[in-house]
């Protein structure tokens, strides 16, 4: 592929689907190169070609009822930078049973070089073709329970975003494709572009990356009782002075019971679940006030500028004065 040439991209459309997922990422890469430079009166170069495929080109009802039609038949692709799974909106084990040939294009597709994107429960037909085996990926968390049974081998991570392993990408809500777009955009040709498309579009870039963007409350999403508790306990507290004993003295645990069950039901530690919700919280006021860093860490539970700084750093890739420039909503 010449370097001028839009990146090849294939969305996968059949019966059931979430018609968002497909014709609004499809949306996105085509105006990728085109929204933003008609605004500005620049020069239009489309950064993506892309092209809406099922089974021998046959119409697909999604699950809103649109019809998609002139769709190209997935028999003619044959390669595309990058394939994109949109997500199931019909019932699953029905949808996938339907759409069985599907499967070997996947894998051909995958085998002949291009990179997989599943969006939500499309994560199901990934799946299924073996390609997520040993590898972490994510979906809906309320299919978390269904998914680990169903794939085993699969490395299921329902508290991020967006997950990403050796060019294959899974990212977890129904409409968490504008943020899988965004990504790729970003991947396929800069962030100067995924910006000005999140910016012609108003979509909220910030969402786009999982690193920053973790939602606490996926990591509430089990039935230990006491855990939860311990959690709200934490999303209470954080701007004291607390600690690991402290929460397991307060739910009357040992220390050691309290980070067992911590990790088998939240999956990190106690420590990094009160790191994460002093972030989570230092995050928002970095992006909604205007004070200066060191009180920031004052707020959220932080005596050493120096540690907060580290630490904030570490999990988002910014310094918090980075965050705040970058992210912080213009005064009114």
């Amino acid at each position: 592929m010449n370097k001028t040439d839009p990146i090849s991209v294939v969305i996968l459309a059949f019966d059931g689907a979430l018609a968002s997922a497909i014709t609004g990422a499809a949306d996105l890469f085509s105006l990728s190169g085109v929204s933003w430079q008609r605004f500005h009166k620049q020069a239009i170069q489309p950064s993506f070609h892309v092209q809406i495929c099922s089974s021998n080109g046959q119409d697909v009802q999604c699950i809103n009822q649109i019809k998609l039609s002139e769709n190209r038949d997935i028999n003619t692709i044959e390669k595309c930078d990058l394939l994109l799974i949109p997500t199931i909106g019909a019932d699953i084990d029905k949808t996938i049973k339907q759409n069985l040939n599907l499967l070997p294009h996947i894998t051909r597709l995958r085998n002949q070089g291009a990179e997989i994107a599943s969006n939500c429960s499309g994560a199901f037909f990934l799946a299924e073709t073996g390609l997520l085996d040993n590898k972490e990926a994510t979906t809906h968390w309320g299919y978390t329970d269904v998914f680990q049974t169903r794939y085993p081998k699969v490395k299921l991570q329902t508290n991020k975003m967006i997950t990403q392993s050796e060019g294959v990408f899974c990212a977890g809500g129904g409409m968490a494709w504008y943020d899988l777009a965004l990504l790729l955009i970003e991947r396929y040709v800069s962030r100067q572009m995924a910006q000005e498309t999140a910016k012609s579009h108003l979509i909220d870039m910030q969402r786009g990356n999982q690193s920053v963007y973790a939602n606490l409350r996926q990591l509430r999403q089990h039935k230990d009782e006491i855990i939860l508790s311990a959690q709200q306990y934490i999303e209470t507290h954080y701007h004291e002075a607390i600690s690991v004993l402290n929460v397991a003295t307060h739910f009357h645990l040992s220390t050691r019971t309290l980070i067992r069950r911590f990790k088998k039901n939240v999956g990190i530690t106690p420590i990094e679940y009160i790191q994460r919700v002093r972030l989570e919280q230092a995050k928002r006021i970095l992006e909604s006030e205007r004070i200066n860093v060191s009180v920031v860490a004052q707020k959220v539970g932080y005596e050493d500028i120096s540690s907060f700084s580290r630490i904030f750093k570490r999990s988002t890739g910014l310094s918090p004065a980075q965050y705040k420039l970058k992210f912080a909503k213009p005064l009114s």
